[in-house]
Protein backbone atom coordinates (compact mmCIF):
# COMPACT_ATOMS: atom_id res chain seq x y z
CA UNK A 1 0.00 0.00 0.00
CA UNK A 2 2.99 2.10 0.88
CA UNK A 3 4.05 1.54 -2.22
CA UNK A 4 1.41 2.48 -4.10
CA UNK A 5 0.93 5.71 -2.19
CA UNK A 6 4.05 6.85 -3.41
CA UNK A 7 3.90 5.62 -6.78
CA UNK A 8 0.47 8.15 -7.19
CA UNK A 9 2.77 10.63 -5.13
CA UNK A 10 5.50 10.77 -7.86
CA UNK A 11 3.06 10.56 -10.63
CA UNK A 12 1.20 13.54 -9.53
CA UNK A 13 4.34 15.50 -8.84
CA UNK A 14 6.00 14.84 -12.19
CA UNK A 15 2.70 15.73 -13.83
CA UNK A 16 2.18 19.16 -12.33
CA UNK A 17 6.56 19.72 -12.37
CA UNK A 18 6.28 18.51 -16.26
CA UNK A 19 3.91 22.06 -17.14
CA UNK A 20 4.78 23.62 -14.26
CA UNK A 21 1.69 23.89 -12.24
CA UNK A 22 1.44 26.49 -9.38
CA UNK A 23 -1.29 27.60 -7.46
CA UNK A 24 -3.20 30.61 -7.82
CA UNK A 25 -6.25 32.42 -6.46
CA UNK A 26 -7.66 34.42 -9.86
CA UNK A 27 -10.57 36.32 -7.70
CA UNK A 28 -11.77 37.47 -4.31
CA UNK A 29 -14.65 34.72 -2.77
CA UNK A 30 -17.16 37.39 -3.16
CA UNK A 31 -20.60 37.27 -1.08
CA UNK A 32 -20.30 33.74 -2.62
CA UNK A 33 -17.37 32.68 -1.28
CA UNK A 34 -15.74 31.03 -3.94
CA UNK A 35 -12.87 30.94 -2.97
CA UNK A 36 -10.59 27.62 -3.87
CA UNK A 37 -7.16 28.16 -5.30
CA UNK A 38 -6.51 26.81 -8.68
CA UNK A 39 -3.45 25.15 -10.12
CA UNK A 40 -2.71 27.07 -13.42
CA UNK A 41 0.09 26.12 -15.97
CA UNK A 42 3.19 28.45 -15.90
CA UNK A 43 3.94 27.46 -19.30
CA UNK A 44 1.13 30.00 -20.78
CA UNK A 45 0.41 33.19 -18.94
CA UNK A 46 -2.65 35.02 -18.28
CA UNK A 47 -1.96 37.65 -20.81
CA UNK A 48 -0.81 35.50 -23.43
CA UNK A 49 -4.02 33.80 -23.40
CA UNK A 50 -6.15 37.13 -23.38
CA UNK A 51 -4.00 38.27 -26.42
CA UNK A 52 -4.89 35.09 -28.30
CA UNK A 53 -8.07 35.59 -27.36
CA UNK A 54 -8.20 38.66 -28.51
CA UNK A 55 -7.27 37.79 -31.58
CA UNK A 56 -9.47 34.60 -32.34
CA UNK A 57 -12.69 37.07 -31.53
CA UNK A 58 -11.78 39.48 -34.17
CA UNK A 59 -11.45 36.73 -36.56
CA UNK A 60 -14.26 35.37 -35.61
CA UNK A 61 -16.78 38.62 -35.38
CA UNK A 62 -15.06 39.87 -38.85
CA UNK A 63 -16.18 36.41 -40.48
CA UNK A 64 -19.34 36.60 -39.15
CA UNK A 65 -19.50 40.18 -40.33
CA UNK A 66 -18.33 38.60 -43.77
CA UNK A 67 -21.11 36.20 -44.05
CA UNK A 68 -24.23 38.55 -42.50
CA UNK A 69 -24.36 37.23 -38.73
CA UNK A 70 -23.30 40.01 -36.76
CA UNK A 71 -25.09 42.05 -34.39
CA UNK A 72 -28.37 41.74 -37.28
CA UNK A 73 -30.84 42.14 -34.67
CA UNK A 74 -31.08 45.61 -33.32
CA UNK A 75 -33.35 44.41 -30.36
CA UNK A 76 -31.52 41.48 -29.05
CA UNK A 77 -27.94 43.40 -29.75
CA UNK A 78 -29.42 46.49 -27.44
CA UNK A 79 -30.79 43.90 -24.83
CA UNK A 80 -27.31 42.05 -24.77
CA UNK A 81 -25.41 45.30 -24.27
CA UNK A 82 -27.70 46.59 -21.60
CA UNK A 83 -26.90 43.49 -20.07
CA UNK A 84 -23.54 43.81 -20.39
CA UNK A 85 -23.03 47.66 -19.06
CA UNK A 86 -24.82 46.63 -16.17
CA UNK A 87 -23.18 43.36 -15.02
CA UNK A 88 -19.39 44.61 -15.64
CA UNK A 89 -19.09 47.60 -13.18
CA UNK A 90 -19.70 44.56 -10.47
CA UNK A 91 -17.11 42.72 -11.86
CA UNK A 92 -14.75 44.06 -9.26
CA UNK A 93 -16.26 42.20 -6.25
CA UNK A 94 -14.36 39.35 -7.81
CA UNK A 95 -11.52 41.03 -9.32
CA UNK A 96 -10.96 44.52 -9.86
CA UNK A 97 -8.90 44.14 -12.34
CA UNK A 98 -11.05 42.86 -14.59
CA UNK A 99 -12.74 46.47 -14.84
CA UNK A 100 -9.59 47.41 -17.37
CA UNK A 101 -10.02 44.11 -19.74
CA UNK A 102 -11.03 45.94 -23.22
CA UNK A 103 -14.82 44.31 -23.02
CA UNK A 104 -16.60 43.78 -25.77
CA UNK A 105 -20.14 42.41 -26.63
CA UNK A 106 -21.78 41.11 -30.26
CA UNK A 107 -25.03 38.62 -30.84
CA UNK A 108 -24.36 35.96 -33.44
CA UNK A 109 -27.19 35.21 -35.69
CA UNK A 110 -27.30 31.15 -35.11
CA UNK A 111 -29.91 28.25 -34.12
CA UNK A 112 -27.60 27.25 -31.78
CA UNK A 113 -28.29 27.80 -27.92
CA UNK A 114 -24.73 29.49 -26.77
CA UNK A 115 -23.16 32.36 -25.37
CA UNK A 116 -19.59 32.64 -24.68
CA UNK A 117 -17.02 35.04 -22.78
CA UNK A 118 -13.30 34.51 -24.01
CA UNK A 119 -10.65 35.70 -21.81
CA UNK A 120 -9.84 38.80 -21.34
CA UNK A 121 -13.89 39.87 -21.66
CA UNK A 122 -15.12 39.16 -25.17
CA UNK A 123 -18.33 37.92 -24.95
CA UNK A 124 -21.10 36.50 -27.34
CA UNK A 125 -24.74 35.41 -27.58
CA UNK A 126 -26.30 33.51 -30.26
CA UNK A 127 -29.69 34.60 -31.39
CA UNK A 128 -30.62 31.10 -30.90
CA UNK A 129 -30.04 31.33 -26.78
CA UNK A 130 -32.62 34.34 -27.02
CA UNK A 131 -35.45 32.90 -29.14
CA UNK A 132 -35.56 29.31 -28.30
CA UNK A 133 -35.52 29.74 -24.24
CA UNK A 134 -37.42 33.03 -24.78
CA UNK A 135 -34.83 34.73 -22.44
CA UNK A 136 -36.57 37.28 -19.84
CA UNK A 137 -33.64 40.16 -19.41
CA UNK A 138 -32.96 38.47 -16.42
CA UNK A 139 -32.26 35.19 -17.71
CA UNK A 140 -30.34 36.49 -20.16
CA UNK A 141 -28.07 38.50 -17.84
CA UNK A 142 -27.81 34.88 -15.45
CA UNK A 143 -26.44 33.57 -18.64
CA UNK A 144 -24.05 36.47 -19.64
CA UNK A 145 -22.88 36.59 -15.71
CA UNK A 146 -22.13 32.48 -15.68
CA UNK A 147 -20.31 33.06 -19.06
CA UNK A 148 -18.45 36.15 -17.49
CA UNK A 149 -17.46 34.29 -14.16
CA UNK A 150 -15.73 31.76 -16.54
CA UNK A 151 -13.52 34.38 -17.53
CA UNK A 152 -12.58 36.51 -14.11
CA UNK A 153 -11.76 32.72 -12.95
CA UNK A 154 -9.86 31.76 -15.82
CA UNK A 155 -11.50 28.23 -16.22
CA UNK A 156 -9.75 28.15 -19.48
CA UNK A 157 -6.30 28.91 -18.51
CA UNK A 158 -6.79 26.20 -16.52
CA UNK A 159 -8.10 23.43 -18.42
CA UNK A 160 -5.21 24.14 -20.03
CA UNK A 161 -2.61 23.37 -17.44
CA UNK A 162 -5.22 20.44 -16.00
CA UNK A 163 -5.28 19.00 -19.78
CA UNK A 164 -1.43 19.41 -19.93
CA UNK A 165 -1.09 17.38 -16.74
CA UNK A 166 -3.63 14.81 -17.72
CA UNK A 167 -1.89 13.87 -20.80
CA UNK A 168 1.85 14.14 -19.08
CA UNK A 169 0.47 12.07 -16.16
CA UNK A 170 -0.99 9.17 -18.39
CA UNK A 171 2.91 8.63 -19.84
CA UNK A 172 4.20 8.59 -16.49
CA UNK A 173 1.17 6.46 -14.62
CA UNK A 174 1.80 3.93 -17.77
CA UNK A 175 5.56 3.84 -16.77
CA UNK A 176 4.96 3.25 -13.31
CA UNK A 177 2.30 0.45 -14.32
CA UNK A 178 5.15 -1.25 -15.42
CA UNK A 179 7.59 -0.61 -12.72
CA UNK A 180 5.76 -2.30 -10.36
CA UNK A 181 3.27 -4.62 -12.19
CA UNK A 182 5.73 -5.79 -15.09
CA UNK A 183 2.33 -4.73 -17.46
CA UNK A 184 2.63 -2.15 -20.18
CA UNK A 185 -0.09 -0.25 -21.13
CA UNK A 186 -0.21 2.40 -23.81
CA UNK A 187 -0.61 5.43 -22.53
CA UNK A 188 -3.47 6.04 -25.07
CA UNK A 189 -6.12 3.99 -23.58
CA UNK A 190 -5.72 5.68 -20.57
CA UNK A 191 -7.04 9.02 -22.31
CA UNK A 192 -10.48 8.57 -21.05
CA UNK A 193 -10.02 7.35 -17.72
CA UNK A 194 -7.60 10.72 -16.78
CA UNK A 195 -9.99 12.63 -18.65
CA UNK A 196 -12.66 11.43 -16.27
CA UNK A 197 -10.60 11.21 -12.91
CA UNK A 198 -8.76 14.59 -13.54
CA UNK A 199 -10.44 17.01 -16.23
CA UNK A 200 -14.50 16.30 -15.69
CA UNK A 201 -14.74 16.85 -12.14
CA UNK A 202 -12.51 20.15 -12.38
CA UNK A 203 -14.81 21.42 -15.22
CA UNK A 204 -17.55 20.12 -12.97
CA UNK A 205 -16.74 22.30 -10.39
CA UNK A 206 -16.02 25.48 -12.43
CA UNK A 207 -19.32 25.18 -13.81
CA UNK A 208 -20.49 25.52 -10.01
CA UNK A 209 -17.83 28.09 -9.49
CA UNK A 210 -19.47 30.26 -12.48
CA UNK A 211 -23.17 29.84 -11.72
CA UNK A 212 -22.23 30.88 -8.15
CA UNK A 213 -20.37 33.76 -9.43
CA UNK A 214 -23.02 34.52 -11.83
CA UNK A 215 -26.13 34.61 -9.47
CA UNK A 216 -24.11 37.44 -6.95
CA UNK A 217 -22.85 39.41 -10.40
CA UNK A 218 -26.96 39.32 -11.57
CA UNK A 219 -27.84 40.19 -7.88
CA UNK A 220 -25.48 43.04 -7.78
CA UNK A 221 -27.06 44.39 -11.10
CA UNK A 222 -29.99 44.67 -10.10
CA UNK A 223 -31.55 41.23 -11.70
CA UNK A 224 -33.51 39.01 -9.66
CA UNK A 225 -31.02 35.85 -9.08
CA UNK A 226 -33.49 33.53 -9.12
CA UNK A 227 -33.96 33.76 -13.38
CA UNK A 228 -30.78 31.86 -13.08
CA UNK A 229 -33.16 28.86 -11.75
CA UNK A 230 -36.01 29.26 -14.60
CA UNK A 231 -32.88 29.35 -17.15
CA UNK A 232 -31.71 26.06 -15.88
CA UNK A 233 -35.03 24.67 -15.83
CA UNK A 234 -35.51 26.04 -19.57
CA UNK A 235 -32.03 24.47 -20.58
CA UNK A 236 -33.12 21.12 -18.48
CA UNK A 237 -36.87 20.96 -20.98
CA UNK A 238 -34.77 22.00 -24.55
CA UNK A 239 -32.06 19.29 -23.51
CA UNK A 240 -34.04 16.47 -22.67
CA UNK A 241 -31.97 13.36 -21.54
CA UNK A 242 -29.03 14.07 -20.63
CA UNK A 243 -25.55 12.04 -19.64
CA UNK A 244 -24.82 10.51 -16.06
CA UNK A 245 -23.55 13.33 -13.82
CA UNK A 246 -19.92 11.34 -13.27
CA UNK A 247 -19.59 11.13 -16.75
CA UNK A 248 -20.54 15.16 -17.95
CA UNK A 249 -18.71 18.30 -18.05
CA UNK A 250 -21.62 20.18 -16.54
CA UNK A 251 -23.50 19.39 -13.16
CA UNK A 252 -26.83 17.33 -13.39
CA UNK A 253 -29.85 19.64 -13.84
CA UNK A 254 -31.09 18.25 -10.15
CA UNK A 255 -27.48 19.35 -8.79
CA UNK A 256 -27.62 22.87 -10.02
CA UNK A 257 -30.79 23.22 -9.63
CA UNK A 258 -30.71 22.93 -5.88
CA UNK A 259 -27.31 24.60 -5.66
CA UNK A 260 -28.78 27.71 -7.29
CA UNK A 261 -31.86 28.00 -5.48
CA UNK A 262 -29.31 28.16 -2.57
CA UNK A 263 -27.01 30.68 -3.48
CA UNK A 264 -29.85 33.09 -5.51
CA UNK A 265 -31.65 33.35 -1.67
CA UNK A 266 -28.01 34.32 -0.61
CA UNK A 267 -27.21 36.91 -2.47
CA UNK A 268 -31.01 38.17 -2.49
CA UNK A 269 -29.90 41.24 -0.17
CA UNK A 270 -28.12 42.25 -3.01
CA UNK A 271 -30.67 42.30 -5.27
CA UNK A 272 -33.32 43.91 -2.92
CA UNK A 273 -30.33 47.01 -2.27
CA UNK A 274 -29.61 47.52 -5.73
CA UNK A 275 -33.14 46.83 -7.03
CA UNK A 276 -34.00 50.10 -4.16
Amino acid sequence: MKQVRLAVSIILSSALAAVGCQSEQTTQGGVVGVERKQQMTSLVSAKEIEQQAAQEYSDLMAQAQKKGLLNQNPQYLQRVRSAAQRLIPHVSAFRPDALNWRWETNVLTSKDVNAWCMPGGKIAVYTGLIERLNLTDAELAAVMGHEIAHALREHARERIGRQKATETGALIGAVALEIFTGIRIDPSVTGAVSQAVFVLPNSREAEQEADRIGVELAARAGYDPRAAISLWQKMAKLGGSAPPQWLSTHPSNETRLKDLEVYAQKVMPLYQGASR
